[in-house]
């Protein structure tokens, strides 16, 4: 080995520790964080930004470690009935049905049933695409759960394309196989890719001896305790919990009603239908068997193996585990995976390090449901704690949390607790943290604002009606009615 080989290796190596998360658990005599204002804020601020950015519903979750620290819903799971968005609201979760196939294949690993290292043309006889790049190393098991296989995107049939959205069965994507060539050589880059998914999940299929749809029902969903999740849209009493789909509005602003697809023989890698509550579950699962707990499902140390990074793409664009997307967030990394599919956007993040979990569903496409979720976490880790119950001597700042309409300049002006006082941030922002300011109690109904030096600004009044419920907040002489 050259010592530039050496320096390759020993590179590659120090990157696989510094992203492998170790098993982090506060002391059992620790203090637990009070978060009544961070989850306040999330609630108001994500209810507000979902209505700015036209998205029909939204379901959202929050845990920390075994422990589910917020759940809520806005906006409608089907808009012509005014049927409202709740917790326990169905949504296509497209893609993060890949988390399930990556677990499903390395129960098998587990067993000695495959090898990360197989080609794939040994597990699965019928596989004969075409290698279009001579001298590429074989495609493997691994590379499929990595997308470092140099298989194409999809199967090559157009089942994204609309109206219909008609997704191929198993025997249709086995015959397309043959007449599709691979798009890179194997182990060359990162290229998102289905159809190896949907291959990894023929694979659990013909070395379990059961149909994928049995497998994943028997030895994750069930033990898992995943009531609401299954391979499809339900077709039971849950059905009426399932929402609509909606498009991304058109120049015209209209919202088209997505058909209720079927994903059929790519189902595992972008078929699955779950709930804010069930993948909160899902997050919780991943924190207890990552620290070693006994579970029937997977091993402590194989759930890390599937947590570390297995794949960086050169210019440090990408980073990919097995199935598991790993992404760098501020000082964050977090593991997961998102979805998108006709009508939905999901989003799951888990953070090992802070054992926090994040779900974010929505029900129309090009919902910025990742940005939502990093935003949540950043929310709770930020310093908005209250000390004391209320400001000392002080009037009750219940009466004053709400939003006041600032029309036409911006939407509307959110006041919430933060800290020991209040807070105001315009909506809609993506950056509530960065956009707020703080307010300072001077006596009865009358506040400061509080400059970024700490000293105190302009005076921010609020105005009560006859019965005493405060109506309009003032600054600068202007009257702003309450929402």
């Amino acid at each position: 080995m050259t010592r530039n080989s050496k320096l390759i290796v020993l590179l590659i190596a120090s990157l696989s520790l510094a992203i492998t998360f170790p098993a982090v658990h506060a002391a059992e005599d620790e203090p637990e964080k009070n978060l009544d204002n961070q989850l306040a804020l999330i609630e108001s601020w994500l209810d507000g930004q979902r209505a700015y950015d036209r998205i029909p519903g939204l379901s959202a979750a929050l845990v920390h470690d075994q422990k589910l620290l917020w759940s809520g819903a806005s906006g409608h799971a089907d808009l012509a009935n005014k049927e409202p968005a709740r917790v326990d609201t169905i949504y296509g979760i497209c893609s993060i049905s890949k988390l399930f196939t990556g677990i499903a294949v390395m129960q098998l690993r587990d067993q000695g049933k495959v090898r990360l290292d197989d080609p794939v043309s040994e597990l699965l006889p019928w596989f004969n695409i075409e290698p279009a790049h001579a001298g590429s190393p074989v495609i493997t098991l691994e590379g499929m759960l990595t997308h470092s296989s140099g298989l194409p995107r999809e199967s090559d049939t157009p089942y994204w394309s609309g109206p219909g959205f008609q997704f191929p069965t198993q025997a249709e994507i086995r015959e397309k196989l043959g007449s599709q060539s691979t798009l890179y050589p194997s182990s060359l880059y990162f290229q998102y890719s289905n159809l190896g998914l949907t291959l990894a999940g023929e694979i659990v299929e013909e070395h379990s001896g059961q149909p994928y749809d049995a497998y994943i029902r028997d030895h994750l969903l069930a033990p898992l305790g995943l009531a609401d999740t299954d391979t499809g849209f339900p077709a039971d009493a849950r059905e009426p919990r399932i929402a609509t789909g909606y498009s991304f509005p058109g120049r015209d602003g209209e919202m088209l009603v997505m058909p209720r697809y079927d994903a059929r023989g790519i189902t595992p890698a972008a078929g699955f239908a779950s709930t804010a509550l069930d993948l909160a579950k899902f997050a919780s699962w991943q924190f207890r068997v990552r620290a070693g707990s006994d579970d029937p499902v997977l091993s402590s140390n194989t759930l890390k193996e599937m947590q570390r990074v297995h794949w960086m793409d050169w210019d440090w664009g990408t980073s990919w585990g097995l199935a598991f997307g790993i992404y760098r967030k501020g000082d964050r990394t977090l593991t997961g995976h998102g979805g998108s599919c006709p009508g939905f956007n999901t989003r799951i993040y888990v953070d090992p390090l802070s054992q926090y979990g994040v779900v974010v569903m929505a029900n129309r496409n090009h919902a910025n449901v990742n940005s939502y979720a990093s935003i949540m976490l950043d929310i709770l880790d930020a310093d908005g704690s209250a000390e004391n119950a209320e400001v000392s001597n002080g009037p009750d700042l219940s009466d004053y949390v709400g939003s006041y309409d600032v029309r036409p300049w911006t939407g509307e002006d959110m006041i919430f607790k933060w800290k020991d006082g209040l807070a105001i941030i315009s909506l809609p922002t993506m950056d509530p943290l960065g956009d707020m300011e703080l307010l300072q109690h001077v006596e009865g109904d009358r506040f400061h604002w509080i400059r970024s030096d700490g000293q105190p600004g302009h005076e921010i009044a609020f105005i009560r009606d006859e019965s005493g419920q405060v109506s309009h907040l003032t600054y600068h002489s202007n009257r702003i009615p309450r929402m």
